[in-house]
């Protein structure tokens, strides 16, 4: 029955309206509906379900908690669960790493952590205006809604977004650009006393943009944005609430290009359960607000704290995640690769368990992932044109699962192609 959702509910939602299912129960890759009908899930909650549907683990760890009487809301208080989070995310993940950040709750959703960060580098600096990059997307409030790309997402504010100037994201003008050549412009203007342009407050950037359509970014390219960063006294944001938690390999997406952003987004993924949940992560010389300067009422979700710390504990006391991400994502570029060569105007691009199959015909991309719910498989498109097909499966789904749903990919995409 779906009359109560098409009669009731905002014509806004989206996915309801690609996946016309209703879904009852879920573990690991699979969503059940409530006709018993099973889909493989190569979605994950937008990447917010990077350990799968209810973990056992984590789940066993959520019942104890909430069987005890644990604290569920907290605001910022002093609580037993956000201390053993906070101590554990230090052992495991800040520490090993060499990286020295203050940690805040900013709210519980990826917007709430950008939102910060954005209002944390204009009171450091000084300065209004933010650098943010082609197809970008960090938001859907009016402050990250004014760093994203995307037309009909930044037309919903219905007001001029201001106080920010969009960049060229790696590959955005060639394929073939050289090591520095995005950086030209922006060198020249920031350098330059009569271009107009105002020295900004910080730069923000994805390392791989999702929501942009699987655009992945050089190392080098991030090692340069860095340094030009660094040389001029902008700050540096890294948007990992999409990328963060595992999703190209290593915890933090930045991680491979060997760089230390002064400011990190992490949202999405961070509980390990899908609960609502946001970090900011700051250099300590950053951190001057005021007390309750920033806040808000659900910052403090201790049963997503609870959760968190187990993920934590669970998959990230070594690298052996790290590792089975990275042959995971090739097992997935591997067939991508294939498709790509068997059919013209398609390709692949991305890193780790975040790929696109990216279709020179936009419409082929919905067409494929349409005929793959019918035959069982969630799976998005992405781009400004929606363009790709966006692959963000469970970190812990099996190589057997991967393969199931790449064929069911494969056949859709022969499917439309012919």
């Amino acid at each position: 029955m779906t009359s109560i959702f098409e009669t009731l509910e905002s014509d806004v939602r989206s996915y309801s309206r690609g996946w016309p299912a209703v879904f009852d129960t879920a573990q690991g890759s699979w969503m059940r509906s409530e006709d018993g009908t099973e889909y493989l899930d190569f979605f994950a909650g937008a990447g917010a379900l990077n350990y799968g549907h209810n973990h056992p683990v984590l789940k066993q760890a959520l019942l104890e908690y909430l069987g005890r009487d644990g604290v569920t809301h907290g605001l910022d208080m002093s609580t037993v669960a956000k201390r053993n989070f906070l101590q554990t995310f230090s052992d495991r993940v800040l520490s090993p790493r060499g990286l020295d950040y203050k940690v805040q709750f900013p709210g519980p959703t990826g917007t709430n952590t950008v939102e910060s960060a954005l209002k944390l580098a204009r009171k450091v600096t000084g300065r209004e205006a933010i650098i943010n990059f082609t197809n970008a997307f960090h938001g859907m409030t009016l402050g990250a809604l004014s760093v994203t790309g995307n037309s009909m997402k930044r037309g919903g504010a219905g007001i001029p977004l201001v106080h920010s100037t969009p960049m060229p994201y790696d590959h955005y003008l060639s394929e073939s650009d050289g090591e520095n050549s995005d950086f030209d412009w922006m060198e020249r203007v920031l350098d330059d006393s009569g271009s107009g342009f105002n020295r900004p407050a910080a730069v923000i950037v994805e390392t791989v943009q999702g929501e942009g359509g699987v655009n992945v970014a050089r190392a080098s390219w991030l090692r340069s944005l860095a340094e030009l960063c660094a040389k001029r006294d902008i700050l540096l944001i890294v948007d990992d609430v999409q990328m963060g938690c595992g999703r190209t390999g290593p915890f933090f997406s930045f991680e491979e290009a060997g760089i230390t952003p002064d400011i990190v987004c992490l949202s999405k993924s961070i509980s390990g359960y899908g609960m609502p949940m946001a970090l900011t992560l700051f250099k300590p010389e950053l951190d001057v607000w005021e007390p309750g300067e920033h806040n808000g009422t659900f910052r403090g979700n201790n049963p997503a704290f609870v959760t968190a710390t187990v993920a934590l504990e669970q998959f990230w006391s070594d690298d052996t995640l790290q590792r089975e991400t990275l042959v995971k994502g090739k097992q997935v570029h591997d067939a991508f690769a294939a498709l790509a060569a068997e059919h013209p105007g398609v390709s692949t691009r991305g890193r780790g368990l975040a790929q696109g199959l990216v279709f020179a015909d936009a419409d082929l991309a919905g067409k494929v992932c349409s005929l793959a719910f019918d035959n069982g498989l969630l799976a998005e498109t992405a781009g400004p044109s929606d363009e790709v097909v966006k692959l963000l499966p469970a970190l812990t789904i099996t190589a057997d699962e991967l393969d199931h749903g790449l064929k069911i990919l494969a056949e859709a995409t022969a499917t439309v192609s012919s």
